[in-house]
């Protein structure tokens, strides 16, 4: 009997577990931020309790199991609305280099070290820190480098246009609707620079979502509705 409780025990918890993290998402699969860390640790010791540990009575466990999720969902959802609270519950990027020079002070704050950063370049295929302009720690632990111009691949479109000698890092000017007044000021721009590129575009303020000043000066604006009738992923 004890064989047979403890195999029904692990399908509830599996079970469970596939129903949480389907309603967590694909984000919190492929990322692991501060918020997803603690989510996983918690509701993965809870569930394996749930297995298990017989002495404690299993609807605590489940109640216990439900409450965490349900924490983890509210604060999925406060972050998608609250660019702060986003921020606090799963961090920001941090730039480790910044126009080809290493930023020693950020790399102490995340305690990452040189020889961490050169692993992470050689596994993008750079063995030459000069060859690197920008480079990011995304939030998912991952590092993102953009190459300086002379050392980029080239490509089909690289072939009939001539290579810039300077690029600059992305600057991101709205983010879920709200302009970044921080970027603004901080790059020497104004609203009525922000409103004329707008303008330009045939849009409106409250029709953009995101927009950005690429690396190569352009400015990118994403709108809320995307005009797309057959999404490839619906989910």
């Amino acid at each position: 009997m004890e064989i047979w409780e403890t195999i029904l025990r692990s399908l509830l918890a599996f079970t469970l577990m596939m129903l949480i993290a389907r309603i967590l998402g694909k984000t919190t699969i492929a990322q692991m931020t501060y918020h997803d860390f603690v989510a996983s640790i918690t509701l993965g010791a809870i569930t394996a309790n749930i297995a298990f540990n017989d002495k404690i009575v299993i609807w605590n466990l489940l109640t216990a199991t439900v409450t965490f999720a349900g924490i983890a969902v509210l604060l999925m959802v406060l972050a998608m609305k609250n660019r702060r609270l986003r921020n606090w519950v799963s961090g920001k990027p941090t730039v480790l280099i910044q126009e080809g020079k290493i930023l020693e002070n950020n790399m102490k704050k995340i305690k990452i070290t040189l020889d961490t950063l050169n692993q992470e370049l050689r596994e993008k295929d750079i063995f030459n820190i000069q060859e690197v302009q920008y480079a990011v720690l995304e939030l998912n632990g991952n590092i993102s480098v953009l190459r300086t111009p002379e050392s980029m691949p080239v490509t089909r479109k690289d072939l009939n246009l001539i290579m810039t000698s300077k690029q600059n890092f992305p600057i991101e000017l709205v983010m879920d609707g709200t302009i970044i007044d921080a970027n603004l000021g901080q790059n020497g721009l104004t609203m009525d620079w922000l409103n004329k590129e707008i303008e330009k575009k045939g849009l409106i303020m409250k029709d953009i979502n995101y927009a950005v000043i690429s690396s190569n000066g352009n400015v990118f604006f994403d709108e809320y509705k995307d005009y797309i009738s057959n999404p490839i992923d619906r989910e």
